[in-house]
């Protein structure tokens, strides 16, 4: 059985923790670590079964696999920790590979894997055979309810409001690169995207806050010599207006897969 350490216990770190202690997910916890140590010790204590609250070097030192939940910013510092430690990292800051490829390079370089879970989206297996062969276009669109994209340096860069919001508006249309720079805690289905597909530069991403909308909802379109592909997702949001609920299964489920010897899909 693998041993997989935690850093972070927002709701993805949560949502393993609570996996795990219930039994539906079939790995030991080596021990967690967070940026705010009080609220996590005190998650800790709601569990039957709760692992060790550990520093970071103990962590990685403990763990087979170290699961990143922590945010875009820890995940250049944290890989470059994990792969001289031999050890495999899944990041799902997905966004901070955009900006930091080293890291993709430096798991290539030293065989530790770099696992990047579907989190939020499906249809990845899909866009990675389509692209095999020639793609004409891949386009993303979000739509999010208003709080799920406020705060977003974006908006506040642009001076954007979405206060008192009666109708559908477009807040972003750019590349996945600018797309991940500008919401890094929203959009990063569409690094996802775009690392399984055409790359950041050519896939294309609109963003659009929706008031009275109840989930984040996401097309794909991907076109290409294969014919056309059309994913559509309508994600109920969990405690983090900015976090659907299934990219933390998702993440529960790709641990899983790490550990399983058999694989489904590509």
């Amino acid at each position: 059985m693998k041993t997989v350490g935690i850093v972070g216990c927002g709701a993805i770190g949560r949502a393993l923790l609570n996996a795990a202690d219930s039994g539906r997910l079939s790995v030991r916890i080596a021990g967690i670590t967070s940026r705010t140590e009080k609220s996590a010790r005190e998650f800790l204590s709601t569990l039957n079964s709760p692992p060790p609250y550990l520093p970071l070097q103990d962590l990685i030192a403990a763990s087979d696999l170290v699961v990143e939940a922590a945010g875009g910013s820890v995940v250049p510092g944290l890989a470059m920790e994990v792969f001289a430690a031999g050890k495999d990292l899944m990041v799902i800051s997905i966004g901070a590979l955009l900006d930091h490829p080293e890291i993709m390079e430096s798991s290539r370089r030293t065989g530790c894997r770099l696992y990047m879970p579907s989190g939020a989206i499906a249809g990845l297996d899909g866009i990675k055979s389509a692209c095999v062969g020639q793609i004409t276009h891949v386009t993303m669109t979000t739509r999010k309810p208003p709080n799920g994209l406020e705060g977003a340096p974006h908006m506040i860069q642009n001076g954007i409001s979405l206060a008192g919001l009666s109708e559908e508006k477009e807040v972003f249309s750019g590349t996945a690169r600018a797309a991940c720079k500008g919401f890094p805690a929203n959009v990063n289905v569409s690094a996802a995207v775009s690392l399984a597909g055409i790359g950041p530069d050519r896939t294309r991403i609109r963003i659009l806050a929706v008031p009275g909308l109840q989930r984040n909802c996401h097309d794909i379109e991907v076109e290409g010599e294969f014919g056309r592909l059309h994913i559509h997702i309508e994600n109920v949001p969990s405690e983090n207006p900015k976090t659907g609920k299934l990219t933390a299964l998702s993440i529960v489920r790709a641990v899983q897969d790490v550990v399983d010897p058999v694989r489904i899909g590509n």
